[in-house]
């Protein structure tokens, strides 16, 4: 337990420190951020904001877990590795994309096929390796199944199923954490909710693991407290971050930091065997994804919109909630997503510790 306090505190102090050192880098570049016409007017003032400030929530991830590790002396571990990977890569397309922006003084950087080409090489990548690396037990960093709260076996996909399963999962919360960061400090706030309450998934995992407690209601996964470092790190990273981040923001995290959180918490998610839990989890992620669907959907069969606009929370914008207004409470909503979630992990653990 000392190790998350570690990841988490370590990063926290690094987030909130460097951010202002990179606020500073960017706006002497020139690194500022370009706003869609079409969106919202209140927005057109945030134009030449520092962005691509995930660099400062990758870096604060990377520090946080590698510096706990050096306070603990515990091996690093392939699931931790694996989730770190997917993090970063995803990061390093986000900051490709930003950067063209930048350079093009437009809000479009990377074109959607190369775009589409770095998740898919990223998500391959990851998602053979995860299924090779197993430890003593015969245990590979993630399940060929899809998962809920354990494996469902019958939903067994094999190597090639599941790669192309984690091509899907991968492209899906990249992309709604991208959607969702429209807002300061929005994305980054309920990020810091998921990746709290993973912590406690992963703790929880770790102490009932089959290879600690062999006993009914055991967890069949690996390395659950090494990953938990890094769902550790990455919320303090994401907490530091929001310091300066929160409205009015003096930083955006770019692409380089919402695909990178996607990437993160999509890892999460198959490490840990909870690939449909966290819908319930970061149900507001799904809610932004689903109205900029539902919105496309209807207006190319109704031909008219669903919401003023999409993403959702821009819907409220555009009914006269302040923008404060609207984080807040989906903050809110997200905190209740998360409750429901764990609430939801804790209730399977007792009907399964019970033989029911």
């Amino acid at each position: 337990m000392r190790g998350v306090f570690l990841a988490a505190g370590i990063a926290l102090a690094l987030s909130i420190l460097l951010t202002p050192y990179l606020i500073r880098f960017f706006a002497r570049q020139g690194f500022g951020q370009e706003i869609r016409a079409d969106g919202p007017q209140s927005h057109q003032s945030k134009r030449g904001t520092p962005t691509m400030g995930g660099v400062a929530i990758l870096l604060a991830i990377w520090v946080g877990y590698l510096g706990s590790h050096a306070f603990t002396g515990e091996p690093i571990t392939a699931s931790a590795l694996l989730v770190l990977f997917l993090t970063t890569a995803l990061g390093v397309v986000g900051f490709v994309d930003d950067f063209l922006k930048i350079r093009r003084q437009r809000n479009l950087g990377l074109n959607k096929t190369s775009k589409i080409v770095g998740q898919v090489l990223t998500a391959t990548i990851f998602g053979v390796l995860a299924l090779r690396f197993a430890n003593s037990r015969n245990l590979t960093p993630a399940s060929d199944s899809l998962s809920f709260v354990r494996d469902i076996t019958v939903l067994s996909f094999g190597l090639i199923g599941f790669v192309i399963l984690c091509n899907l999962i991968v492209a899906a919360w990249s992309n709604a954490v991208n959607l969702t960061d429209g807002l300061d400090g929005l994305a980054a706030g309920t990020s810091a909710m998921v990746l709290g309450t993973y912590v406690i998934i992963c703790f929880w995992q770790f102490r009932n693991s089959c290879a600690v407690l062999a006993s009914a209601g055991c967890y069949e996964v690996r390395d659950p407290l090494d990953v938990g470092l890094v769902a550790a790190a990455a919320m303090g990273g994401c907490i530091g971050f929001l310091w300066w981040n929160a409205s009015p923001a003096r930083i955006f995290m770019g692409d380089t930091g919402s695909l990178a959180l996607g990437g993160l918490l999509a890892g999460l998610s198959m490490v840990t065997h909870t690939e449909l839990l966290l819908v319930v989890i970061g149900g507001v992620f799904v809610v932004e994804a689903l109205s900029v669907s539902l919105q496309i959907v209807v207006f190319r069969t109704a031909r008219r919109r669903l919401f003023r606009m999409a993403p959702f929370h821009h819907h409220f914008e555009l009914a006269g909630w302040a923008e404060t207004t609207v984080i807040i409470r989906f903050w809110l909503l997200a905190a209740m997503c998360a409750a429901m979630g764990l609430g939801i992990f804790y209730s399977e653990w007792l009907g399964a510790a019970a033989g029911t």
